[in-house]
């Protein structure tokens, strides 16, 4: 199956869609996260009260990041083409939906995506769980195997891989999990030309 056979894409959103500006180094400091832990898998086991305060901080500081959000290379291009194919389209993200959302309207695609097809970590287990993919794939009534999962690091692939759907890396100089990608793009700009190919 060729990458222009494909109608059903789910994209990752920060990094992906947008220019990377989140400082994960930063957040998991003034959170008290160890360096080597997942911040929503850490932030998930710790008592309720004590992860409800992390969680509102998190969302906060990540609301002032969605506000400023601006498009990686090509993506307003390849997600309107995609579009006016009338292709279906999501977000599958771990950030939360409304944050999505506002990251959407910033970066001008928020009239590209269905609101119930844009799922945040509270609508489905967070990437690399395969959740959300499958969720996607029942809304749509379409097979796996016909989405593609865009993002542009390691637990998007695994997601794709774990969920049955092609997957494609972008946004990386190279690919440094050939075994997860079917397809790598340097940037949004060259997975157009690799559709329009």
């Amino acid at each position: 199956m060729s990458l222009s056979d494909i109608e059903h894409w789910v994209f990752d959103m920060d990094g992906t869609l947008t220019i990377a500006v989140h400082d994960f180094e930063a957040i998991r400091q003034a959170l008290s996260i160890p360096a080597d832990e997942d911040i929503l898998t850490h932030l998930a086991a710790l008592p309720a009260d004590e992860s409800a305060a992390k969680h509102a901080w998190l969302l906060e500081h990540e609301r002032e990041l969605a506000l400023g959000s601006r498009p990686a290379p090509g993506a307003v291009e390849l997600v309107r083409d995609l579009a006016g194919r009338g292709y279906r389209l999501g977000i599958l993200t771990r950030n939360a939906r409304e944050l999505a959302h506002v990251t959407l309207q910033a970066i001008g695609l928020a009239d590209c995506f269905a609101e119930a097809h844009v799922l945040g970590r509270d609508e489905a287990p967070p990437k690399p769980h395969p959740g959300g993919l499958l969720k996607l794939a029942q809304a749509w009534d379409v097979a796996v195997q016909r989405m593609v999962m865009v993002g542009d690091y390691r637990f998007d692939l695994d997601c794709g891989r774990a969920a049955g759907t092609r997957t494609v890396l972008v946004n990386l100089p190279n690919n440094p999990w050939p075994e997860l990608t079917d397809w790598h793009a340097q940037d949004c700009a060259q997975l157009h030309r690799l559709l329009r190919a």
